[in-house]
């Protein structure tokens, strides 16, 4: 099957000695597109954004982050350790430079690679990704559906009532299926992204989810825990290479607000703040765009330039 998602990953030794999983799909030969699921996420590439992907001569490659599949733990890992990480992972493949695209959880992630790595990372956008807890400005919580306040609230709290909260959530979304996404999600999806968990989004939405949380909520917590702590680089730091934002006003996970500070705060990003997009939908409809923009973005025109302009 052409849209069949890769499921072949495999484990590399970090300096530090821990391992870290890693999965690549596409052009051996193409620019190494890192992305950086949200939270919780599995090691899990979505067929329709890889084959997006690959259309463009890029070369998607994922990790997961401490704590998720089988990458160690890194308790109290910040932000900026991911610049770590995916130096690691691009010597692995023997890569120099690389694009990198973060959503939601994974935006701050994706920030970090443009501010601590300006040598290698040509370009990043964050896609519905998450303003620093700390922005001045920032009504951080506002707009966030009722489950992201409760868990947010108790990530402030610390690492006890965090763990309390998330072992009662992920008992539903460890075992959820395709048609129970949107319900599971609750208060989280507005009327814009209930419309797109349908299909083989749903099918990827569900099976990330349970990837997720297959060994437990060691990854989830520890992600949580550094977007209320300090970042470990002014996000400022960002604008050292070029950088894209998008967020929608439907979201109700990373609320519009979290996309206008980054947009306002990062030196000369590209804002794309969409009105009638949620969290979802920049995922599922848009991700074409959003590579189309990002590779402009890092001066490296497309394969086939421009020839496929949606999700895959």
């Amino acid at each position: 099957m052409p849209n069949e998602p890769p499921r072949r990953t495999q484990v590399v030794a970090t300096p530090d000695g821990r391992r870290l999983e890693v999965l690549a799909a596409g052009p051996e030969d193409g620019l190494p597109l890192l992305f950086h699921n949200g939270t919780p996420g599995g090691l899990v590439a979505s067929p329709a954004m890889a084959a997006a992907a690959a259309a463009r001569g890029l070369r998607t490659v994922m990790y997961a982050r401490p704590g998720y599949g089988r990458s160690t733990g890194q308790p109290g890992r910040r932000i900026a350790d991911a610049a770590a990480d995916v130096t690691t992972v691009l010597d692995w493949l023997g890569a120099r430079q690389f694009v990198t695209v973060g959503w939601s959880g994974g935006g701050p992630h994706a920030l970090a690679c443009a501010a601590l790595l300006p040598g290698r990372c040509l370009a990043a956008a964050s896609l519905a990704g998450v303003a620093p807890h700390r922005a001045g400005g920032l009504d951080w919580m506002a707009g966030m559906g009722p489950e992201n306040v409760t868990e947010f609230t108790a990530a402030g709290q610390g690492d006890v009532a965090l763990t309390a909260f998330l072992e009662k959530a992920s008992a539903g979304l460890g075992q959820v299926i395709s048609q129970q996404v949107a319900e599971e999600l609750g208060g989280l999806v507005s009327a814009a992204d209930r419309a797109v968990v349908t299909e083989e989004f749903a099918d990827y939405l569900a099976e990330s989810f349970r990837a997720a949380l297959r060994a437990g909520i060691a990854g989830w917590r520890d992600d949580d825990i550094a977007f209320v702590s300090d970042w470990g680089f002014p996000v400022e730091q960002a604008g050292a290479v070029p950088v894209a934002v998008w967020q929608g006003d439907e979201d109700r996970m990373v609320p519009f607000g979290h996309g206008a500070w980054l947009a306002a705060h990062i030196p000369r990003a590209r804002a794309h703040l969409a009105p009638g997009e949620g969290h979802l939908t920049l995922a599922a409809r848009s991700f074409g765009a959003v590579l189309d923009d990002l590779l402009d973005l890092a001066g490296q025109p497309p394969a086939g330039s421009g020839a496929v302009t949606g999700s895959g």
